[in-house]
């Protein structure tokens, strides 16, 4: 049995065949079949790195770029972005390879927050990143950044839900809101149909 150094578990790459069993309607990859899959690369990603099974918090966006096709090669490259406490960003790239034509695209990218648990499931602390590599800190910078969009959002949204709670609204604001809002849509669809 060999043991092994955290710093050199910070990445995992899977590459899984896309089956039919995997299909939406239209022949292509189901999207929740590939969120599915890429949920347990982050996984394997932070329980690698962190030493616990981890649990997910958060993802990040996700944007569909580019359609997969059943039978093609899909490539899960993960990477420990930044470390807190108990929680860390994995980083998860996607790319798809057809393999008669031997092309490779990047379909999407995303970010989950996963945080390592003990056998209880209670958060545990996990070891510091070291960030050698100009790679590496601009990974850290970048999520730092994202971490500061996530909070500004949730901010937001908490506001938007006080002040525009049905139960409470005040419906005098609430008419003229809907009516600003209303209006700039009819504006806006008059722009795109003038064109």
């Amino acid at each position: 049995m060999e043991n092994y150094d955290s710093k050199d578990m910070a990445s995992l790459t899977m590459t899984v065949l896309m089956t039919p069993d995997m299909a939406n309607f239209s022949g292509k990859v189901h999207g929740g079949a590939l969120l599915k899959i890429i949920d347990e690369v982050a996984f394997a990603c932070a329980s690698q790195y962190s030493g616990h099974y981890v649990t997910t918090l958060s993802v990040d966006e996700v944007h569909f770029k580019q359609a997969i096709n059943v039978g093609e090669l899909v490539t899960f490259l993960a990477h420990i972005n930044v470390v807190g406490r108990s929680s860390m960003e994995v980083g998860v790239k996607v790319m798809a390879q057809n393999i008669h034509n031997r092309t490779l695209v990047h379909t999407n990218s995303c970010y989950f927050t996963m945080v390592a648990v003990d056998d209880k499931g209670r958060a545990v602390s996990v070891p510091r990143l070291q960030y050698f590599t100009t790679k590496g800190r601009a990974r850290y910078v970048a999520a730092k950044f994202r971490r500061d969009l996530r909070l500004e959002h949730e901010r937001r949204l908490a506001a938007i839900h006080q002040r525009w709670n049905v139960d409470s609204v005040d419906e005098e604001v609430l008419e003229q809101q809907f009516n600003n809002i209303r209006q700039s849509e009819l504006m806006a669809d008059t722009l795109v149909t003038s064109d």
